[in-house]
């Protein structure tokens, strides 16, 4: 802005020496300014991106780790060396066999058992620096991940993840750790040294077992089985796994532990939901499994399978640009050929509305002129005038490939039975004059148009799981007695709501005053929680160098939390949804109760292209890469230059998990709509 203009949403200055003010951009160049601002360039490339459960798994497990803690990868090799070559002198680790593997672990494990808090840590360390795969008798990253795999399917095997369920357990109760933290003025690594020992071990652990591959042998494929079900129905304890870091979750934002590290709670807990409940293709077999026991009809299609096959497409245009290029184009143009449209890229629902058989790339028409972005009756008339104004194009070049599409949207489209009753209302309203409530039957004094509409609509009823919930429950309403108590099946999904239930609101509240604080386009308050308790070292940097690495390194920390609060409540309002529909409205009312709907609108408030394609990264100190490969000198260009990746997968995946759940938030809820 020059002088005496004022920025958008600020009051304007007067100037003493000009006592005239400056005069204001019209409202349609300040909107098309900020515009611009906001999305950047709207003719981006498209991304080789391909939404799942989570990123790849030497992704996965690099993102449990801040740059900061690097030099504690070595220090962790040293003590598991120090106490191996007393054990087993001149061997390694990858020379033992079975028996001697397992005799070595139940040696550590019984060092847990000791009172002296230094060599419980140290053990730890040293279990720790096997679930990290042995990565100083590595020669490449592949072997470090695969003996990451071995070690951790051994280490369950011998009762390891309880030994350490119970150390987390004692640690969380530490009040001396907790007091010691709330008195500091500023808290640092040092302060969670062995809670971030104890996560990263049983985070290690349910990754790697988590993840199926083909080569997997048949006991490792029972005891992946075994481990599920040990982290779904608790035998020892009242309460499932996840619910304790739920607790820790809710403990940290109530200011009781600020030591806490939250990046590898939350990881974990995303981790135990993803293994527990299981993921979109596990909750999809679910469904389909759901409703052949309820007798309903075979879901049309997977939305996310539909959704992978179809291109990218650009945002919409605003309507104040629409409305001026209908302004300007003279009417003899309109009718002449197609007008230009302002969308660049929007031609992901193109494909199946495809009615020109002789458009292709190479055609002779102007590509721009002849986009396909048909809308309703006046995309019909104007193919009718242009038909007879194109020339046919020879048979040979007919794009073959286009014209197999079928017409209309990529999924089967879905009526609800309120739909037809809204509908049949309003069709005996206009020609009879009276309504017959819910009968959807009666069609007399009714035009013939009306009938075949009402046949259509029943063809593409669509009857739900939650409505067969919905009217369930009504019924167990008007007839408690005759009908009794509800049979529940003990699902995983069934036992962690029953275990979340009496604390459920602080939960959410939690989760979303983390979002909040790691949210990019928070601003940073003193009455907001410090969430980089686990990424600050000890001795803040001293060089510019160093402040850069940290500056990466806290960005990088804020987008995994991101990351894992938006994956873990997608799944809850997902698997909650399918379990019971109460259930899951009951966990969007405090979701929206907590301002969820502000949240993730404010989330998206930025320029999501460069929030898409942010590199707060430096590939060459990631796990397992630092720990096998010769570290090159850091500078401050290669800092800035970033990674080679066109986009960074977690940010991208974090965006359409806040979408969705606002979708879930919003759907048919017209108020929530509203705000």
């Amino acid at each position: 802005p020059g002088p005496g203009r004022a920025r958008p949403g600020q009051p304007q200055a007067q100037p003493q020496a000009q006592p005239q003010p400056q005069p204001q951009p019209k409202g349609r160049e300040l909107f098309r300014s900020q515009r611009k601002e906001s999305e950047g360039s709207v003719d981006c490339p498209n991304l080789e991106f391909e939404y799942g459960d989570a990123d790849g798994h030497g992704a996965e497990l690099a993102e449990l780790y801040s740059y900061t803690e690097e030099p504690e990868l070595s220090h962790n090799r040293r003590c598991f060396e120090e106490d191996f070559h007393t054990q087993v002198p001149d061997r390694r680790w990858l020379e033992l066999d079975r028996a001697q593997q397992k005799a070595y672990v139940m040696h550590l494990l019984d060092g847990l058992e000791v009172v002296n808090r230094d060599k419980r840590l140290r053990v730890a360390r040293a279990i720790l620096y096997l679930a990290q795969g042995v990565f100083g008798d590595c020669d490449n990253e592949g072997d470090v991940l695969h003996w990451s795999r071995h070690n951790s399917f051994l280490l369950y095997q011998l009762g390891t993840f309880s030994a350490f369920l119970e150390l987390l357990n004692m640690e969380i109760e530490n009040s001396q750790a907790c007091s010691s933290a709330l008195r500091k003025p500023a808290i640092s690594l040092a302060d969670s040294t062995e809670l971030r020992v104890l996560l990263s071990v049983m985070y290690l652990m349910v990754e790697n077992i988590r993840v199926e591959q083909e080569t997997d042998p048949p006991e490792w494929k029972t005891c992946r089985e075994t481990f599920r079900m040990e982290l779904s129905f608790p035998v020892h304890t009242e309460e499932p796994f996840a619910l304790l870091l739920f607790t820790m979750v809710t403990k940290f934002c109530s200011g009781h532990a600020p030591h806490f590290p939250m990046k590898k709670v939350l990881l974990l807990l995303w981790k135990v939901l993803l293994f527990t409940l299981g993921g979109f293709e596990a909750l999809q077999a679910m469904k389909v499994r759901r409703r052949e026991e309820l007798g309903l009809p075979p879901l049309p299609e997977d939305s996310i399978q539909v959704v992978r096959g179809m291109r990218a497409a650009s945002p919409p245009t605003c309507a104040i640009e629409l409305v001026e290029q209908q302004q300007q184009q003279p009417q003899q143009q309109k009718r002449s050929h197609r007008s230009r449209r302002p969308l660049m890229k929007q031609d992901s629902l193109d494909i199946y509305n495809e009615r020109d058989p002789f458009k292709n790339d190479e055609g002779g028409v102007d590509e721009e002129e002849n986009d396909d972005v048909d809308g309703g009756m006046e995309g019909e008339l104007e193919l009718v005038e242009r038909d007879a104004l194109i020339p046919a194009m020879p048979a040979q070049r007919l794009p073959l490939e286009r014209v197999s599409f079928p017409k209309g949207l990529p999924w089967a489209p879905k009526v609800r039975q309120k739909d037809i009753e809204h509908f049949l209302e309003a069709s005996r309203n206009k020609f009879i004059g009276f309504t017959l409530g819910q009968d959807t039957e009666t069609l007399i004094g009714l035009p013939r148009p009306i009938h075949e509409s009402v046949k259509t609509l029943k063809q593409h009823k669509y009857v739900s799981i939650s409505d067969v919930q919905i009217k369930n429950e009504e019924e167990l309403e008007k007839c408690p007695m005759s009908l009794g108590e509800e049979e529940v099946q003990e699902t995983p999904c069934e036992v962690l709501y029953r275990a979340m239930l009496y604390n459920l609101p602080q939960y959410m509240i939690a989760l979303l005053k983390i979002l909040l604080a790691a949210a990019p386009t928070s601003k940073a308050k003193t009455d907001s929680i410090n969430i980089l308790a686990d990424v600050l070292p000890e001795e803040m940097p001293i060089t510019v160098l160093q402040s850069m690495k940290l500056g990466i390194d806290v960005n990088r920390h804020k987008e995994i939390i991101v990351k894992s609060i938006s994956a873990l409540l997608l799944l809850l309002l997902k698997h909650f949804k399918l379990n019971h529909i109460y259930q899951f409205e009951y966990v969007s009312q405090h979701l929206v109760f907590a301002n969820c709907i502000p949240l993730i609108l404010k989330f998206f408030n930025q320029n999501i292209m460069s929030y898409i394609t942010a590199k707060n990264s430096i590939s060459v100190l990631d796990y397992p890469h630092c720990t096998v490969c010769d570290l090159p000198e850091l500078t401050a260009e290669s800092l800035e230059a970033g990674d080679n990746n066109q986009f960074c997968w977690r940010n991208l995946f974090s965006c359409i998990n806040l979408l969705r759940i606002l979708n879930k938030l919003t759907k048919w809820k017209h108020s929530r709509t509203m705000v």
